[in-house]
């Protein structure tokens, strides 16, 4: 059988990183947007990131639950739909409830934010994102890098759909969700129609490469499916090995800056007054940090895919070292080296979502995939929350410039515990692990970048 190039991603794969972009999307929208654009209406900052903070601790708490059974789970594909119709259900909620009205009506907003925002979270960035793992196993980090196209871009419309919400006195905070409502809607329908669990089921092939026979495709399919009921990489043997946590850690905080920063670019912005003017004013910046998002999330998502998730994951801590550089140097007279500090932190906000899939993708077995991200994504997830709360007690207690001090500290940290990982003692710890429960040895981890 003669050797075809892998090109592209397959109509139905396209319609995967599309259906995940809605999902990444949805999560911005249901769990960001509000803290940007409604805080002060809705109960004040300070209010809406402790509840987005304990919501996402929530979710967290569910993943690791998950993580025990997800290797036995038939579908993540109907998990992913489950989440996604209750999300939906859960942002009418978020765009009719009157939150607005102190009492009842707004305690019962806050309670409909907060479960939103766990089921957006188990929806994108652990259901979804375990599919992408089943889909591209060796091509995660470029179509991550297009489906987390979904951050910067939400980030840049973001603005203008607000506008319309406060156009007169009388909020119509529907009017700001409504446009993001119906693409959650088509994405989920799309995937539900076109996307089944594995590639195999409907003729496609891993990573959209056809050189296999589909007998030969669907052999590895029903391998890999009974593999994954035995997996050796339970919670305790991945929550043990150091380098789990070396490359974990620096996920998570990535996640938390860029994430975190974005969900205080209005108080951030305003400090520099009309220092803004000679870059576009507010709506100016928010349009270079959509574009350079854009070109970040696909370049580091191109360099995780050629050179390796840590190579990229190294690149990317580096960045956030230079943004913070930059950010704790600005200042009113200097406005430009906090444009270029926040461009830097665009650089890496999409792709900072991918790297928990390559990371468990790259360095541990495709049977092993799904138990390793399903205990990457909730800590990753857990420090991420952190970011609202922990960023706006900074700015209320000592400015925006010690935002930027402390993010060059915890790049450095990040650095060291990425130069510490080494994918050859996960191969050691994995070699252990499948001795110990009968299971063959082979060359599945070497090489590994």
């Amino acid at each position: 059988m003669g050797q075809s190039k892998v090109k592209g991603y397959g109509s139905r794969g396209w319609i995967l990183i599309i259906w995940i972009a809605t999902a990444f999307l949805s999560y911005l929208v249901i769990g960001n947007y509000p803290l940007n654009i409604l805080s002060d209406l809705y109960g004040g900052q300070a209010v809406l990131s402790s509840i987005y903070t304990a919501a996402s601790i929530i979710g967290v708490i569910v993943q690791l639950i998950a993580s025990n059974f997800i290797g036995k789970l038939k579908s993540i594909k109907k998990m992913g739909c489950l989440m996604g119709v209750l999300s939906i259900v859960a942002l009418l909620g978020i765009m009719f409830i009157p939150g607005y009205i102190p009492g009842p009506t707004q305690m019962l907003w806050r309670a409909v934010y907060g479960l939103g925002t766990v089921l957006s979270l188990v929806y994108a960035t652990f259901s979804l994102s375990i599919l992408v793992g089943q889909w591209f196993p060796t091509r995660k980090g470029s179509v991550m890098g297009i489906a987390t196209f979904a951050f910067p871009l939400g980030n840049g419309v973001i603005g203008a759909f607000a506008a319309t919400a406060f156009k007169s006195g009388q909020p119509h905070i529907a009017n700001a969700f409504a446009p993001f409502l119906i693409i959650f809607i088509v994405g989920l329908i799309l995937g539900i129609i076109f996307v089944p669990d594995y590639p195999e089921e409907v003729g496609a092939f891993r990573d959209n490469n056809p050189n296999m026979t589909p007998e030969m495709a669907k052999n590895m399919m029903l391998e890999e499916i009974e593999n994954k009921k035995t997996t050796v990489w339970k919670l305790n043997h991945t929550l043990t090995t150091r380098d789990f946590w070396f490359i974990t850690i620096p996920a998570g905080c990535l996640l938390m800056f860029s994430v975190g920063m974005m969900t205080q670019t209005n108080a951030i912005l305003g400090s520099m007054g009309n220092g803004l003017a000679k870059f576009g004013g507010f709506a100016g910046v928010m349009l270079m940090i959509c574009i350079f998002g854009l070109i970040g999330s696909f370049a580091l998502g191109v360099l995780d895919t050629k050179f390796g998730t840590k190579k990229a994951m190294i690149i990317a801590c580096i960045i956030m070292l230079l943004a913070g550089i930059l950010g704790a140097l600005s200042s009113p007279e200097k406005p430009g080296l906090l444009v270029a500090s926040l461009v830097c932190l665009a650089l890496f906000m999409g792709a900072s979502s991918n790297f928990t899939v390559s990371l468990a993708a790259q360095y541990w077995r495709r049977e092993d995939f799904g138990t390793v991200f399903a205990a990457v994504n909730p800590i990753a997830n857990l420090i991420s929350s952190l970011g609202p709360v922990i960023i706006a007690m900074i700015m209320i207690a000592c400015g925006y410039n010690m935002i930027f001090v402390v993010t060059a500290i915890v790049a450095v940290i990040c650095i060291i515990l990425m130069l510490l990982f080494s994918a050859k003692h996960v191969k050691e710890k994995d070699d252990t692990y499948r001795t110990a429960a009968g299971k063959k040895l082979d060359n599945a981890l070497e090489g590994r970048k």
